[in-house]
């Protein structure tokens, strides 16, 4: 599926191999992986001693401080991201959509940029991840349109506009707009706590307990945006 899609892309959605997607067809083993990575920049954030610091660094400092390679493997294997990006906005990914469209048809872009959002992270990873955020949900969103509403928390209708977007487009808004990465739920610290614990303690029960309570709250969240939706039509 990525060849062809590089094949067929042309020049713009060429990547160097370390921007390829991490895990080819295999979407929960590409999600395992980009957690991995998403946590890191956790842990490497919440020790960092720059306020405000918010609950789930503040309240769990301790967890994240063991989180190790092994743990952090075992609580990255989640069937969705561990990081938003403002997946539920439909100004930021009909922005980007219309940015492609003008482009491929040769109108000067007078589009205004979405609000600028104050930067979560200053850990100095922040930019390599977000290009592999970034990239690997424009993969998902390409090669899985329908379980990409879950894999990554996002609206069909927010999946649909990103589906239209360049890889280009991506790695730059990586790029420009890193600032636009957050960990979900930030204000749930218990969530963050049952994650973090079943990964340090390697208990397979309170593991799948952790996985599937994060299910429940994103498919709850994306529920409310398609009633939201609904309303506004």
């Amino acid at each position: 599926m990525w060849k062809n899609n590089e094949a067929g892309g042309a020049g713009e959605g060429k990547l160097n191999s370390t921007e390829r997607p991490l895990a080819g067809e295999d979407v929960l083993g590409m999600l395992a992986e980009l957690n991995e990575q998403c946590l890191a920049l956790l842990a490497e954030q919440a020790l960092r001693p720059i306020p405000p610091t918010p609950p789930m660094f503040r309240e769990l400092v301790s967890l994240w401080s063991q989180l190790d390679v092994n743990s952090r493997r075992r609580a990255a294997a989640c069937p969705y991201l561990l990081m938003d990006a403002g997946f539920c906005d439909p100004y930021r990914w009909q922005w980007l959509s219309d940015q492609h469209a003008n482009a491929r048809s040769g109108v000067q872009d007078t589009l205004r940029a979405p609000v600028s959002f104050g930067k979560f992270f200053t850990a100095p990873s922040l930019i390599d991840v977000a290009r592999k955020v970034f990239t690997n949900a424009w993969y998902i969103a390409q090669s899985q349109p329908v379980g990409a509403t879950l894999f990554l928390g996002m609206p069909s209708y927010c999946v649909a506009l990103l589906r239209t977007c360049s890889m280009q487009q991506l790695m730059d808004l990586a790029d420009e707009h890193a600032g636009w990465l957050r960990p979900r739920w930030p204000g749930r610290p218990k969530v963050w706590q049952d994650l973090l614990e079943a990964g340090l303690s390697a208990d397979p029960a309170a593991l799948e307990m952790a996985r599937l309570h994060g299910v429940q709250l994103l498919a709850m969240e994306l529920k409310a945006h398609d009633r939201l939706k609904g309303l506004g039509r």
